[in-house]
């Protein structure tokens, strides 16, 4: 359960910093309860879909030296913001654009974040 908790925090910071950065993404109501349900949202997406769409589109994945898993997660991303209007959370991708910068910006920052708690998401205590 732990991890899941750190696991959302990082989905959670690494949305809010995307909102931050990349113009064309929005958030309406900027509540850190919004980042939370916007975190579980895609955490939920990434943890069903990924790996469905990463074993289907493999031959690409190869052909294009796992370039084509930043096209699958902008979809993720853009699918995040079209759910998230489904439950009226605010959250607005603006296109294919803004869906791309904001994917790159999550993994980086969730990239980032798990080199800091990678003893805590293993399940390793600090000594």
């Amino acid at each position: 359960m732990n991890r899941f908790l750190i696991r959302l925090l990082i989905n959670g910071v690494a949305l809010y910093l995307a909102v931050l950065i990349v113009p064309g993404i929005s958030v309406d109501n900027s509540t850190p309860v919004t980042y939370l349900w916007l975190a579980l949202i895609f955490g939920i997406l990434n943890a069903l879909l990924k790996p469905i769409l990463k074993f289907l589109t493999c031959p690409l994945i190869l052909l294009t030296l796992g370039l084509f898993t930043l096209l699958i997660n902008t979809g993720l991303f853009y699918l995040t913001g079209w759910l998230a209007g489904q439950f009226d959370i605010g959250f607005e991708v603006a296109g294919f654009g803004a869906a791309f910068l904001g994917a790159l910006v999550v993994s980086v920052v969730s990239m980032i974040f798990e080199v800091i708690f990678k003893d805590e998401l293993k399940g390793r205590a600090k000594k």
